[in-house]
Parts: structure tokens; sequence; C-alpha cells
């Protein structure tokens, strides 16, 4: 009789642990679709707004700076959401977006010079 209890306590443990891994799968199962219908649902936005050469361009910006490239479809989508464009963008006006969101973005660099003070002699008092 302990053999069957013990073989009931390792289906319902194994039952357990099924049910744990399948919930994990579906969960990811669901972001992964939630992905997918998130990027379908931008690429046809960009689609309806960007012409041809204006969709090449920016997927040659996507390759060399995604985080640019992802900043401007955040733009152009939210200006298609709130009715700011009047037509498909042409890929002059897609350089003149790129243009803005540059000018945006430019990081300012600077240089800074830290010179060592070691045995400087006009910061020493001389006693002598």
């Amino acid at each position: 009789m302990a053999d069957e209890e013990l073989e009931a306590i390792r289906q319902q443990r194994m039952a357990e642990l099924q049910a744990k891994h399948g919930d994990r799968s579906s969960d990811q199962q669901g972001q992964q679709e939630a992905k997918q219908r998130e990027t379908e649902m931008r690429n046809s936005i960009l689609a309806q707004v960007l012409d041809q050469s204006a969709r090449a361009r920016l997927s040659n910006l996507a390759l060399v700076k995604p985080d640019k490239a992802k900043a401007v479809e955040n733009y152009l989508i939210q200006m298609a959401r709130f009715g700011q464009l009047g037509g498909k963008i042409t890929e002059a006006g897609l350089i003149e977006i790129l243009e803005k969101v540059s000018q945006q973005t430019e990081k300012k660099t600077t240089v800074k010079f830290n010179r060592r003070r070691v045995m400087d002699s006009d910061e020493e008092n001389d006693d002598d």
C-alpha cells in the first residue's frame, strides 16, 4: 500500500510540474505573439505613411543605427495617429525628419584637460 501511495504522490507531482512548465511556455508564446502583432502593426502603419524609397532608406538606417531608426519610426507613427501627415512621405521628406531627429539627439562633445600638478614650481612656496 505504501508503494501505491508513493506512486500517486509521484504522479501528482509530475502533473504539477508539467502544469507549471506548460504555463511558462504558453506565457512566453503569448508574449511572442504580442510582439509579432505589434511589429506587424508598426510595419503596416509605416507602409501606409512612407513610399518605397523612404521605406528603403529607413530600413537601411535600421541596419546601421537601430535606435535612431526606432525613434524615427515612433515619430512617424505618432504623427500618423494624430493625423498630422498629409499623404505619403517621400525620401526627401524622410531626410528632413531624420535631420530634425539628429539635431534633437545630437551629442555635444567636450574635451576637458586635467593637467597634473606635480612638482609645479608656481604653486610651491619657496622659503629658501
